[in-house]
């Protein structure tokens, strides 16, 4: 029988620090006792189980003229629990990709109780990140030594810090002697190589690594453009027919490109365990509230919040707000042609100097105005969709993407089609 988290002891007096965390310099000391005693409280109390203590110099001075910084880490063993809980992938012994279980953990490669890089750095902080952000309420009605900060049961407590101005920062901490190493391989010698990619997604994670995977792969896919282009523009032979064999070329570089990295890059997620790494049950995200409750397919305690609720503010609220900034928009711009056909009068009465200029006028305002219109609608789409309360941080920025995207298309692009479909036909 797999046993509980409560039945492990993964306190130890010493720890590798993984992250620090900061907090306002007037933060009250009932504050900050609180926040620590629920960061080391066990699990089964509400607690994240993880190890604290306060950034200061070797003589116990103030750093800075503030002891609001605090380090934290876990165990080694706490983090073989984590690993299992937000299901990390790793590579096993008979070569195969698994999610990792503490109960089988012998059964992977290069695993070793004293081993303690099993896990990489960016795992190691990935679990705490996941850690903190499912620190929730209980029983408390508000942040001790300040009312005005709202708690309820299943209220993520580290954005209600954030919200409230008490939590300034959580930041992720470099290991020095690493981050040299990782310098020198990938760019201390002068070679021609290719980059460290294992080892800069062990640093920083599998989302830098497959970015600087990409620039890499873009920048040799680029010679044989190269290749064809230069000749292409050093002869300029006056003959269409090399326009349509550029066109064609391009064409066909550019899918076959697309198609070699879309299995580049599985390659690179397979081995490093992210193409299999999908949790059986994604858990809320940090900004999701509700009651607190149990979810009747895990059986964890987690945030309830009723689904139609959720649908009548996207329906009821959010769908017709989404039509009224789309008809502003199409407004903007029929104004924005009224302004260019009054320009060209103008200058066709007035021929000047001053009528030229005239003439530039409306494409200026409305470009200004397009770019206001983009910033405000990208504040109301992040306001709404965080009030819509998705469950899932995936179903929030779909949600979110969505509502950004067609309005930033109509409102950039609806001119080009108006004047491609509509006046020129």
């Amino acid at each position: 029988m797999k046993e509980s988290w409560s039945a492990f002891d993964t306190f130890e007096p010493h720890f590798r620090p993984l992250v620090v965390i900061e907090l306002a310099k007037d933060t009250k000391e009932e504050t900050k006792e609180w926040l620590i005693q629920r960061i080391v409280d066990k699990k089964k109390n509400g607690g994240a189980q993880l190890l604290v203590k306060p950034l200061v110099k070797e003589d116990g001075g103030k750093i800075d003229g503030n002891q609001n910084l605090y380090l934290v880490g876990a165990s080694h063993l706490r983090l073989l629990l984590g690993a299992e809980t937000v299901g990390l992938v790793k590579e096993c012994n008979d070569n195969s990709m698994r999610t990792f279980t503490y109960s089988s953990r012998n059964t992977f490669k290069d695993f070793a109780e004293d081993n303690h890089d099993f896990l990489t750095m960016a795992e190691r902080q990935y679990i705490i990140k996941h850690e903190f952000e499912n620190l929730r309420a209980r029983d408390e009605r508000m942040i001790p030594g300040y009312p005005q900060a709202k708690l309820y049961p299943g209220k993520s407590i580290m954005r209600r810090l954030l919200t409230n101005g008490i939590l300034l920062q959580i930041f992720p901490l470099h290991d020095t002697e690493e981050l040299k190493k990782l310098r020198y391989t990938w760019y201390g010698q002068v070679k021609i190589s290719y980059q460290p990619l294992d080892e800069i997604r062990c640093y920083f994670g599998e989302t830098i690594a497959l970015y600087f995977g990409f620039l890499e792969y873009f920048t040799f896919a680029l010679v044989p453009m190269a290749l064809i282009g230069i000749p292409y523009y050093v002869f300029a032979w006056e003959d269409y027919d090399k326009y349509v064999m550029f066109a064609s070329f391009n064409l066909l570089w550019s899918t076959v490109i697309l198609e070699v990295w879309k299995r580049c890059c599985a390659i690179m997620t397979y081995r490093w365990g992210t193409l299999l790494m999908k949790r059986q049950f994604e858990e809320p995200r940090p900004g999701f509230h509700g009651v607190l409750g149990i979810n009747s397919v895990t059986g964890k305690e987690e945030p309830v919040y009723p689904s139609i609720k959720r649908q009548i503010r996207i329906y009821l609220v959010s769908l017709p707000f989404v039509c009224l900034c789309l008809y502003f928009s199409l407004y903007v711009m029929m104004i924005y042609f009224e302004l260019e056909t009054w320009a060209l009068d103008f200058h066709e009465e007035n021929e000047s100097y001053f009528s030229n200029l005239m003439l530039f006028v409306p494409s200026i305002i409305y470009a200004v105005v397009i770019e206001m219109m983009n910033r405000v609608y990208r504040y109301a789409a992040e306001f709404l969709t965080s009030w819509e309360n998705h469950r899932l941080e995936s179903s929030h920025q779909n949600h979110l993407i969505l509502k950004v995207l067609v309005f930033n298309f109509l409102n950039c692009f609806a001119s080009l089609f108006y004047i491609a479909f509509v006046l020129l036909i």
